[in-house]
């Protein structure tokens, strides 16, 4: 019997960008770029950033892409890093002048709930979670083949401000 794996990883990147991509608000009529596990790993982002009196995260479809791009990656070729962040975010187009990244994967089917407490428990994690000056994320949550299992979830988390 294999036992439940997960592991974290985080990174936060400073840069000035030109422009700006609009936040837009978790609604309804924002549910057509996310998925329904996607859009509840967001409801649970902004359940605990609402506890703690900030903001909501507005989805951004540039971040859904890079974070989609990420996930499939890793899993494609079998790593769990950032690899070359500041890139990706250069390559989607994200615009902002702050950036950050929380990465988890983990074993069969990894719950929203169960992520947004991994990276609670993680300060540089926590950090990016509850940063007021993110104002946008998108977020990936594919499940694929990795580090041994035959189901594995693997999470990106990308935000902006």
């Amino acid at each position: 019997m294999r036992t439940l794996t997960a592991s974290v990883c985080v990174v936060a990147l400073f840069a000035v960008a030109s422009g700006t991509s609009a936040a837009r608000p978790v609604s309804q009529r924002r549910l057509e770029a996310v998925t329904p596990r996607e859009y509840s790993l967001i409801v649970a982002i902004n359940a605990v950033r609402t506890v703690h009196l900030l903001p909501k995260l507005g989805i951004d479809t540039r971040l859904v892409l890079a974070a989609r791009s990420h996930s499939h990656d890793m899993l494609r070729r079998r790593y769990f890093a950032h690899g070359n962040f500041g890139s990706r975010m250069a390559r989607f187009q994200v615009r902002g002048t702050l950036f950050a990244e929380n990465l988890v994967w983990s074993s069969g089917v990894m719950s929203a709930n169960a992520a947004v407490a991994q990276w609670l428990a993680s300060p540089p994690h926590r950090q990016n979670l509850l940063d007021p000056r993110l104002r946008r994320v998108g977020v990936a949550t594919p499940l694929g083949s990795f580090g041994g299992f035959s189901t594995a979830t693997m999470i990106t988390a990308d935000f902006a401000g």
